[in-house]
């Protein structure tokens, strides 16, 4: 069997109990319906129409599940097909879908399958194409089983973040060749107890997948197939198989001038550089971007992809704060700030945009939120650019005329 099937069967990955679907749903990004309108539909998809999504390399159904609840929860035609060449993980994800009264259609397999099982509106692919034996066999696996118009949201590991993985993944790889997973993560933790101070792994804040289960271990540290990408590295991946990058999700972590002093000679030095190469010195400035979560689509056209506040009928949604919470915080302090990876980040939003951040409550348009605050569209929109800049960056903010939080 291959290491990494006979891995995924022996610790089925993330580590999930089927009965906590009773107590919580697990959300993330990429594939909830509002993020999938913003990013790949310019936030104008009528959810009333039918909508199949593929869920490849799911896992034990983090992204399968929400993205079938959320469905369900707006009343969407879909049909989700579930694929992972993992019978253990399968069978936690198909418990978990009958505790929530979901249906999908499941299918073990090989992610480079993925064009045999029809053409998809969208395609979820999340940790699976940096443990391919072939990545770009399966870049082009998944842009050939696309539908016209459609698109993905992908997650791949970057190698900054996760500095002091790879050489443990080396070493554990040498010394327990031939070992069963078992016998591999028993002596793996007494290798990791016994790591002198200075090792890169003790000393990285933003890991902890080896402290959370057995299976998160198994999978940081002892995987059999596992390469990292970079800005560049991705941009060129996609390329290669057709694709480009509609956005990241959280595009603010790759300005460089985050990371930079204020000047005027380093803003000069940005201002020359193309969107790729900035994101690119961004990531090497950060140090803590440990994963790439990001949208695609066919390289042609997938830069009309993004939502933006163009239109009066556009329909604001706040994604992860209360909007009078938001507003208070921004008309008391003119922005705010928040956490990622253990960095802090401060948002700037003035103080007059807080009425704007009030009313929207993902009913609204943007014309109906500018009428009941008696600003014209010119006015209106000046104020709204500062909002949406702001909190896009961040992915706090989404269009979508349809989908809901």
């Amino acid at each position: 069997m291959d290491a990494v099937r006979e891995q995924y069967e022996a610790f089925p990955y993330p580590a999930r109990d089927p009965a906590e679907e009773a107590r919580r749903l697990i959300e993330g990004s990429p594939s909830h319906p509002l993020e999938i309108d913003h990013y790949l539909f310019a936030g104008r998809r009528d959810w009333t129409q039918p909508f199949r999504a593929l869920v490849a390399g799911a896992g034990t159904g983090d992204g399968l599940v929400m993205l079938a609840q959320k469905l369900a929860d707006i009343g969407c035609p879909a049909e989700i097909t579930y694929l992972d060449m993992s019978v253990a993980a399968r069978q936690v994800a198909e418990a978990r879908m009958a505790a929530r009264g979901l249906a999908a259609r499941f299918v073990t397999g090989d992610l480079c399958e993925a064009p045999a099982l029809g053409r998809f509106d969208y395609i979820d692919c999340c940790g699976v194409l940096h443990h391919l034996p072939e990545p770009d066999a399966g870049f082009a696996a998944l842009a050939a089983a696309l539908a016209e118009g459609g698109g993905l949201g992908l997650m791949v590991y970057a190698p900054h973040g996760r500095t002091g993985v790879y050489p443990l993944q080396a070493a554990f790889g040498a010394l327990f060749s031939g070992d069963a997973p078992e016998t591999r993560l028993r002596l793996g933790r007494a290798a990791v107890a016994a790591l002198p101070e200075g090792n890169w792994l003790a000393r990285n804040p933003h890991l902890g997948d080896h402290r959370s289960s057995d299976a998160g271990f198994y999978d940081l540290l002892l995987h059999g197939r596992d390469r990292p990408y970079t800005v560049t590295e991705l941009d060129a991946a996609l390329a290669r198989a057709g694709l480009a990058r509609v956005s990241f999700t959280e595009p603010a972590l790759y300005d460089p001038a985050r990371y930079l002093p204020e000047s005027p000679e380093i803003a000069e030095r940005l201002a020359r550089l193309s969107e790729p190469e900035r994101a690119q010195i961004a990531e090497h400035l950060a140090g803590h971007i440990k994963t790439h979560t990001l949208y695609a689509a066919p390289a042609a056209g997938a830069g009309e992809r993004l939502a933006r506040p163009a239109s009066a009928a556009a329909v604001p949604h706040l994604r992860g704060a209360a909007p009078r919470a938001l507003a208070a915080q921004v008309a008391k302090s003119g922005g705010f700030r928040l956490t990622l990876n253990g960095t802090g980040f401060a948002v700037t939003i003035p103080a007059a945009a807080a009425p704007l951040i009030a009313a929207a409550d993902g009913r609204a348009s943007l014309g109906e939120i500018a009428a009941r605050l008696g600003l014209d569209w010119l006015a209106f929109s000046a104020r709204w650019g500062a909002v949406h800049r702001g909190l896009t960056g961040f992915n706090l903010l989404h269009y979508s005329r349809g989908a809901r939080g």
